[in-house]
């Protein structure tokens, strides 16, 4: 089942995929409030969603083609407070990552890099047997709810940045009950859009390369199978592919299992706030940066999983303001 979220005017839509149709439902403008309903009612997401499903049906293509007066929204938002949707993520995890780059089998352990330190500690405990907890992932946070873009939506590269470059993910989507309990409500495909240029200069950097804009969607999949996810990860500049690389995720395709990912975000009680929203990406197969490609202004990043829905599709926007001071005013 997998789920979009639109918008015309100031009226807000869920609606069920049914390609090449949307079918809208009623009683619900989010899938936050979807969500929040069958937690309360101790049921089935899916359940509640065939029970509210309406005969009214949209042309999807025109829709996602920006080409309609509906507007794809990111597929699950904070609606009323997007400051209390928490985006964060997990790196080092993918195997098809550390294959690129062969160091982990050619240093020895006194030249290892910190980063290879921490992948091959994921290779070697971060697939706990039930029951037992594995070792902690690189954890890193990437803003709240505002920085989320839906597909069509342009990632910003802002002025202080050195560069703005893809990260094809897939991402978990969850709600924290009123009770604290996390519940997982489905996955998305995912761009975790970052500045790598500035987090290559030094991996201290990460932090604060992380902090940009991200997309989301363009549907929620509910329940999906994630054991092999194999997926297309293109760049496209003007009328022509500039770069394109088939990519894989799914627990399959990396060191950490996603039991142990979610047990590692979710052990904070702060990440446990009733009524809060948590997106947070896997981490990537395979950047573009990676293989010598610099991204400019215009260029159309394009993400798609098999099983996922429809490829989200985002532009490159590089904002003309000047890089100035941010000055602090002293109250006084």
């Amino acid at each position: 089942m997998r789920l979009v979220q639109l918008k015309t005017g100031g009226i807000r839509r869920v609606a069920l995929v049914e390609e090449p149709k949307l079918r809208l439902i009623h009683g619900f403008d989010s899938v936050f409030a979807l969500a929040q309903a069958a937690i309360a009612d101790g049921g089935r997401l899916t359940d509640l969603v065939k029970e509210h499903l309406t005969g009214e049906h949209l042309d999807y293509d025109p829709i996602y083609n920006g080409e309609s007066e509906w507007k794809l929204l990111p597929p699950v938002d904070h609606p009323e407070e997007p400051s209390r949707c928490l985006v964060s993520g997990t790196g080092l995890t993918h195997l098809g990552s550390a294959r690129d780059r062969q160091s982990m089998h050619l240093a020895q352990k006194e030249q290892e890099t910190d980063s290879m330190k921490m992948f091959r500690w994921g290779v070697e405990a971060g697939r706990p047997v039930q029951g037992s907890i594995g070792i902690a992932p690189e954890w890193f946070y990437k803003g709240n709810g505002l920085i989320v873009q839906a597909s069509n939506d342009p990632l910003l590269v802002p002025p202080y940045a050195e560069d703005g470059g893809e990260e094809a993910e897939v991402a978990i989507v969850c709600l924290i009950g009123a009770d604290g309990q996390p519940y997982r409500i489905g996955m998305v495909t995912g761009n975790e859009f970052s500045d790598h240029l500035f987090e290559k200069r030094n991996y201290l950097n990460l932090a604060g390369s992380k902090l940009r804009t991200c997309s989301i969607g363009p549907e929620l999949t509910i329940d999906p199978s994630f054991d092999t996810v194999p997926g297309t990860v293109t760049i496209r500049r003007g009328s022509h592919v500039l770069w394109s690389q088939p990519i894989a995720t799914g627990e399959q395709e990396m060191c950490h299992s996603l039991r142990n990912l979610e047990h590692h975000h979710f052990k904070f009680a702060q990440h446990r706030n009733p009524g809060d929203v948590h997106i947070h990406f896997l981490g990537a197969h395979s950047l573009s940066f990676g293989h010598g490609v610099a991204l400019q202004d215009g260029d159309i990043m394009e993400v798609v999983f098999e099983h996922f829905g429809r490829p989200l599709r985002n532009p490159v926007k590089t904002m003309k303001d000047a890089n100035t001071s941010i000055e602090v005013r002293p109250l006084i």
